[in-house]
Parts: C-alpha cells; structure tokens; sequence
C-alpha cells in the first residue's frame, strides 16, 4: 500500500483535496479531526494537567487552549508532545487496517507534515497550494480570524514555497474545484498504476 502524504498551509484547500481523495474511493485519516477527538476524549485531562482552565465538562475548549498557546513557542511544543503521539497512534492503526483490508492507496491528512517531521511517515507528498492573496482571502473570511492570528499562523508553518519544492504532488486550488478534482484523479491513477 501506498500511504500518501497530504498537506498544505492555511487556508490552501487542504481540506476540501482530502474530501476529493475520499470521494474517490481512497481511505483518508485526517489529523484536524482526529485532534477534535481526542480533544473530548482521552487528551483531554492531559491538556488540562498541562493548561489548566482549558477543558470545560471533559471537552478542549479550543479557543482557551488557543489564548495559551498562540504565539508561546514553549506552549506549543508542550501541546505538541502531547498530541502528536495519540495522532500518530491513531494514524498508525487507521494505516494497519487499510493495509489488512488491501488498499493500494491511503491518505494521510497531516497540516503540519513537514514541521513535525511526517515526510519518513509517507511514501510521497501532495502539497495543496493556492495564490497568496486567495489563501489570504480564505483565511480572513473564517470567524474569528484577524490579520494578527493569521500571521502567527503562517510564522509557525512552513513557507508554501518550501512546502511546494519538497512535494511529489501539488494540487492547485486557486484555479478552481474542477481543475482541483483533475489533479486529484490523476494523482490517483498515477499512484496506482504503480500498485
């Protein structure tokens, strides 16, 4: 089984490129929501040990964890030992399964891929990308963004250029879904014409 990497700054697609390879028929363990999960399950108590006051009846409250962890590089590396291991566990089984059952092909829907060091987790990457001022117009659109949040953001990502140089794949989503959803599909025959 090919296990495919699939990442992107904010505010690129990323998403919407995940739900493109599920459509067609390819397993996808998305990180975000994986986090969501354990954010109301097994994390919680362990972020409340590490942050307290940000887990309300059992449940991360994000935007607490967020006011804590924003822009403190200590912060996040502490949030960041803590979660990453249970995503990876996660992800591991969610692999071990898809490969038992006889996927050629698998997706591993990681938004900070190359910062946390997932490129030897994969077999090749697909890197979602999109003009500057698109992803900007996407980014500041989300409720709750400010142009201060957003620039946080992008000082703690991997610069999309360097994203781009380092992928096997780019899907360029600025040019539309339909042109999105072609890049997908050929990516998937590529990839399991090799299976």
């Amino acid at each position: 089984m090919i296990v495919l990497g699939l990442t992107g700054s904010i505010g690129m697609g990323k998403s919407t490129t995940a739900k493109m390879f599920a459509e067609a028929g390819v397993p996808v363990h998305d990180s975000d929501e994986t986090v969501h999960r354990l954010y109301a399950g097994a994390a919680a108590p362990l972020v409340e040990q590490a942050f307290p006051g940000t887990v309300t009846n059992g449940v991360v409250d994000r935007a607490a964890l967020g006011r804590q962890v924003i822009g403190n590089p200590q912060a996040l590396k502490k949030l960041e030992s803590i979660i990453h291991p249970l995503v990876r566990a996660d992800a591991d089984a969610f692999l071990a399964r898809h490969r038992a059952a006889g996927a050629p092909l698998a997706v591993l829907d990681i938004p900070l891929l190359f910062e946390t060091g997932g490129r030897e987790r994969v077999d090749k990457v697909v890197v979602v990308s999109a003009p500057a001022e698109i992803q900007r117009e996407r980014v500041l659109a989300r409720p709750g963004m400010s142009e201060e949040k957003f620039a946080k953001i992008l000082a703690s990502q991997v610069s999309d250029s360097q994203k781009r140089r380092q992928a096997d794949f780019i899907v360029d989503t600025g040019q539309g879904l339909d042109v999105a959803r072609e890049a997908v599909e050929k990516i998937i025959a590529a990839l399991t014409a090799q299976t």
